[in-house]
């Protein structure tokens, strides 16, 4: 097991899965902190890196494509603080945090991970019921409808219908963007059959933000419905391969006793050259036999 503590908070792996607990230093942003504790298996992974500064350094995850809801619905957009997968390290913990990148690229390495993207969510998202109040909103999702309140803040021109609720089986997208600079921010709702390109601030399917506190708790919200659509990436009906008259024949078994016999021989190079303890060495070896 490898585990680092920081005031940004506490990685832990255990050879299968990553938990992330956020800190409660000043620095950890609103969002990690009311998203929580984070289990992200080792399969979800793409690769881990560790930057140095003069003062801190940064350990930063990096999932595979389309693995994780919140990242898909967010786009890349979450700022350093609200990013989950990224942890202030100080320096005196340099070689700790080392220590940690080699033991979770040993793990891809063994596990043979690749780095590619996936046609379905590893991670679960939020938990629902969950509701958020940021901008001139509310939104609410209970994991099959979400309901828009809008409050004193709102354009009439949007407020006059009053709240609304979107069914989970009409709802074509979700997207999150963040206030930059002078333009505002929005959690919006696509609605099959009734696309628009007005303003969030007029669009009755969206949230406004404006850059204030709670924004990014908003990007839970669009994260929890994103969680439930479709992977963009899962193969439509469209994709399926005709029906095959007879079954594809299995390999012979003397091709899967081979490929095992290599696997062993790459697990000796490898603990060999170091790369593998005693202990895990072990442990594949055992495995790889099984199997046999």
């Amino acid at each position: 097991m490898a585990e680092i503590i920081q005031r940004d908070g506490t990685w832990t792996f255990d050879g299968d899965a990553l938990r992330l607990v956020p800190g409660r230093d000043k620095n950890v942003g609103l969002l990690r902190k009311t998203l929580g504790e984070l289990a992200v298996p080792l399969g979800a992974l793409a690769g881990i890196s560790f930057e140095q500064g003069k003062k801190s350094g940064r350990l930063r995850l990096r999932l595979r494509d389309g693995a994780d809801p919140l990242l898909h619905a967010t786009g890349g957009r979450l700022t350093d603080s609200s990013d989950p997968y990224q942890m202030t390290v100080d320096s005196d913990r340099y070689g700790v945090a080392e220590y940690f990148v080699d033991e979770i690229r040993n793990a891809l390495l063994l596990d043979e991970v690749p780095a590619t993207a996936v046609d379905r969510y590893l991670l679960p998202g939020p938990a629902v019921p969950l509701s958020v109040s940021a901008g001139d909103g509310t939104a609410s999702f209970d994991g099959e409808a979400i309901r828009l309140e809008w409050n004193w803040k709102t354009e009439e021109a949007k407020s006059a219908a009053g709240a609304r609720t979107l069914a989970l089986a009409d709802i074509q997208s979700v997207e999150w963007h963040p206030a930059v600079g002078l333009e505002n921010g929005f959690l919006r709702f696509t609605v099959r059959g009734a696309p628009t390109k007005a303003p969030p601030k007029y669009d009755p399917n969206s949230v406004d933000l404006w850059g204030f506190k709670k924004d990014p708790l908003m990007a839970l919200v669009a994260a929890a419905v994103q969680a439930r659509l479709p992977h963009p990436s899962a193969p439509s009906t469209q994709d399926t391969p005709p029906k095959q008259l007879a079954p594809t024949p299995s390999p012979p078994p003397e091709a899967d006793h081979d490929a095992l016999l290599r696997r062993l021989r790459e697990l000796g190079d490898l603990h060999k050259s170091g790369v593998l303890t005693d202990e895990e060495f072990t442990l594949a070896k055992q495995a790889v036999l099984r199997g046999m």
